[in-house]
């Protein structure tokens, strides 16, 4: 039978370890159960006990955590969940790499890759004029694009900043809701909006829109452009016809870089009508400066549930292919 050990991490601050453990301890409590650990405390030291294997990934992942204490960062039940899921599949390492910021907000909070999808999608952009962003609500597709056009405008190596969506019903009729052309489409620009006031603040974001530095239209109205020295983001994209993605693609001029990001499983087309995205992944596969990056349930940065549903929803949609009858079976 194996024999347990014990392991102690020193904190130079209480509060630190306060952090670390959470509301009501539910933060050590994830480890605990994840690694089949006991996990206490006594002022500003912390010991682990339990059979090696478990001891060891616990104590890797309360270092790595300690780091984003000290740094006087709030530890969330969704940083530990992620550390732990890291830590089962033997990737934990890699979380250092999670260290550069994006960019300052306009209240001079830091926008950071939060997870190692995040940060290849990121790198991505960095390292591409062309990149595709795709997966599942929740990811940061739209976010953290949004971050890289600002700090691209900041550092002035773009002259503009163009957001556009396709305005797609989503069961909702255009020529139901009220007002002019521009009203009717703002309720879906709304997100591309509420991104760049948290990041800009609303003072400078106008300023800049009424110069014309700023850009926030429905895809309709890239039609017969060429875009130069801009940062383009196009958002919502398993919503374009394959049209409408070969005319936004090649709206693309000099100094300019293109986001195009989008969720495959959530297209609101009509039935008869094909996803742009889904056709572009097969057309522009393999081409140099043009890069695809899959983000999945993993990269989910929003509420933890919102991991759960779309777990839930793969697992529903798998299982209702397989409950399809087989046209040779024979009734009775």
């Amino acid at each position: 039978m194996d024999s347990l050990i014990e392991r102690t991490i020193e904190f130079d601050r209480i509060e630190h370890a306060i952090n670390l453990f959470g509301s009501y301890d539910e933060n050590v409590g994830i480890i605990e159960d994840a690694f089949n650990v006991k996990i206490l405390s006594r002022d500003d030291e912390i010991k682990i006990v339990g059979l090696q294997e478990g001891v060891e990934k616990a104590e890797s992942i309360i270092q790595h955590l300690k780091g984003i204490a000290v740094k006087g960062d709030l530890i969330t039940k969704q940083n530990v969940r992620y550390y732990v899921q890291l830590a089962a599949e033997d990737q934990l390492d890699k979380v250092k790499e999670l260290v550069d910021y994006v960019c300052l907000t306009a209240r001079g909070k830091q926008i950071k890759a939060k997870t190692l999808g995040q940060k290849s999608y990121v790198d991505a952009i960095k390292n591409n004029d062309i990149v595709f962003g795709i997966g599942p609500a929740g990811t940061g597709k739209t976010f953290l694009a949004v971050a890289m056009a600002v700090t691209a405008f900041r550092n002035k190596e773009v002259n503009r900043i163009i957001l556009t969506r396709p305005a797609v019903e989503a069961g909702e009729k255009l020529g139901f809701l009220p007002g002019d052309l521009q009203n009717k489409v703002d309720p879906y620009l709304r997100p591309l909006y509420d991104s760049l006031y948290e990041i800009m603040g609303a003072e400078t974001y106008q300023k800049f829109l009424e110069k014309g530095m700023i850009e926030v239209a429905p895809l309709a109205y890239m039609r017969g452009r060429t875009l130069d020295d801009s940062f383009i983001i196009l958002d919502e994209a398993q919503n374009t016809t394959p049209e409408q993605m070969k005319m936004f693609l090649t709206r693309i001029g000099f100094g300019s870089k293109s986001v195009i990001t989008g969720d495959i499983t959530q297209i609101d087309l009509p039935g008869d009508k094909k996803s742009g995205l889904r056709e572009v992944m097969k057309v522009l596969k393999g081409i140099n400066g043009i890069e695809f990056v899959h983000l999945s349930d993993k990269d989910v940065v929003r509420h933890e549930l919102v991991q759960k549903i779309i777990k839930a929803y793969e697992k529903y949609d798998s299982d209702k292919g397989k409950d399809i009858p087989n046209k040779h079976t024979k009734k009775n």
